[in-house]
């Protein structure tokens, strides 16, 4: 009987699986990204705003994606099934070497970095508590899915519930606001420059909406899943959306616009503010707590995609197993702490969030084309949670994809440069894989006659 994996998550579990994959650092530092590039707080608002949107669209694409292809690997075996083998080993090679392991090490830098002040560590600590933390996470993921659930569950709901008391807090203890919309748009900023910036603003935006799609990763682990898996991705998008809008217009309303893009850490600043020292130290902790959730969310669910290639003979053979005892593939989990430990010794927030947004957006716009490739191939599928207005929600979605990374091209040409070439390195890989794996069958054959 083959390895089967252990239905454990309920609605609960999978809907604090989304929030957590979507709430990790990007809303406590990147605001101050956004706001550096686009300025005014109009278009701070507008990008964040807009983030949700395409957020909202990416997550109808994936709940109805989610009960047509409910299996482990999510967009792995979208991908598979809609196009072609390459395209879906493009995306593991993609997920282990750019995404999911420049975010996950992004994170845990960005984790180090809040947790050097509150325990007064010296600056040569950060990389080492990095990797550190990376690679204990991936040993308690060995020990099965329901403990990293548990504790995955207790963190989320905790720092939801911590950034609303933050968000009330600005507005109930803070009368003069910061927001104002003159002028709208910078005055140096006309046309296609107005227009690159808006995108560039979009890539952090939506690095730090990115993340529903963690849960189709262990669609297969989920309880009733055709019910459970649309509305969890449903239900977190929308507590997402609600919670980064109105964290952003907190964070204009008692900073301003300039004092936003001049500050790394306006979650840190506006606590500050309000209620001093104490409040930015318990801000610090509450950063500290979130890049947790998030680095051990991404260890418990992007191994499943390694071993589905595995399963499928396009990647390591010993990546396709699960242990017999927790019912996990161990060995997946390992290889996805010891890369991102590897990329976190760089101590580099930035780049890392830059490969990560540019190879993801590539993948999700090709979500989005795949459901329409499932509309027309697939028509009989279950779809308990169609995308509304279809075919023009998908389409919004590639388009928003394509424009982010055509815009990676023009803004950030050097990551933009690596991250293809990276990709484009897993074409010969995936030959070379497959004519590997042929010539030790024949090989094996040979032998048996």
């Amino acid at each position: 009987m083959p390895q089967q994996f252990a239905r454990k998550l309920t609605l609960f579990d999978a809907t604090m699986i989304v929030i957590s994959g979507i709430i990790g650092s990007g809303i406590f530092i990147n605001p101050y990204i956004v706001a550096g590039t686009v300025r005014t707080p109009f278009l701070i608002l507008a990008v964040w705003f807009t983030g949700g949107l395409i957020a909202l669209a990416g997550a109808f694409v994936f709940a109805e994606l989610s009960t047509v292809m409910p299996r482990v690997g999510g967009q792995y075996a979208f991908f598979r099934e809609a196009f072609h083998p390459l395209v879906a080993f493009l995306h593991g090679w993609s997920l282990l070497l750019i995404i999911q392991s420049g975010a996950t090490a992004g994170v845990a830098v960005a984790f180090a970095k809040y947790l050097k002040p509150l325990l007064d560590l010296p600056d040569k600590l950060v990389a080492p508590l990095a990797v550190a933390i990376l690679l204990g996470l991936a040993a308690f993921h060995a020990l099965g899915i329901k403990p990293g659930a548990i504790l995955l569950n207790v963190i989320t709901f905790g720092k939801t519930l911590a950034i609303a008391v933050l968000i009330v807090s600005a507005f109930v203890l803070s009368e003069k606001s910061g927001i104002t919309f003159e002028p709208l748009t910078p005055p140096d900023l006309r046309g296609f420059g107005l227009t690159s910036a808006f995108f560039a603003g979009l890539v952090p935006t939506m690095f730090a909406y990115g993340g529903w799609q963690n849960l189709n990763f262990v669609s297969e682990e989920v309880r009733d899943p055709i019910r459970n898996l649309p509305r969890a991705i449903m239900i977190g998008v929308l507590c997402v959306i609600a919670v980064y809008a109105s964290a952003n217009i907190a964070y204009v309303h008692v900073l301003t616009a300039p004092r936003l893009a001049a500050t790394e850490t306006p979650a840190a600043d506006v606590a500050g503010q309000l209620m001093g020292r104490t409040g930015a130290h318990v801000i610090s902790l509450l950063i500290v707590i979130s890049t947790f959730g998030f680095m051990n969310l991404a260890l418990l669910s992007a191994p499943r995609v390694y071993y589905a290639m595995g399963v499928d003979g396009v990647f390591f053979k010993f990546l396709g197993k699960l242990s017999p005892r927790f019912q996990v593939p161990t060995a997946a989990i390992l290889l996805q702490g010891v890369l991102a430990s590897v990329f976190a010794l760089s101590n580099r927030y930035d780049e890392l969030v830059g490969y990560a947004v540019f190879a993801d957006w590539i993948f999700f716009a090709l979500a989005g084309a795949a459901l329409i490739v499932f509309r027309r191939t697939m028509p009989d599928a279950p779809r308990p949670q169609p995308a509304p207005f279809y075919p023009l929600v998908p389409i919004l979605f590639i388009l928003a994809g394509l424009g982010i990374v055509i815009n990676t091209f023009i803004t950030d040409w050097k990551n933009a440069r690596m991250g293809a070439l990276i990709i484009a390195l897993g074409v010969p890989v995936f030959f070379f894989w497959k004519w590997y794996r042929r010539a030790l069958e024949t090989k094996f054959s040979s032998v048996l006659r």
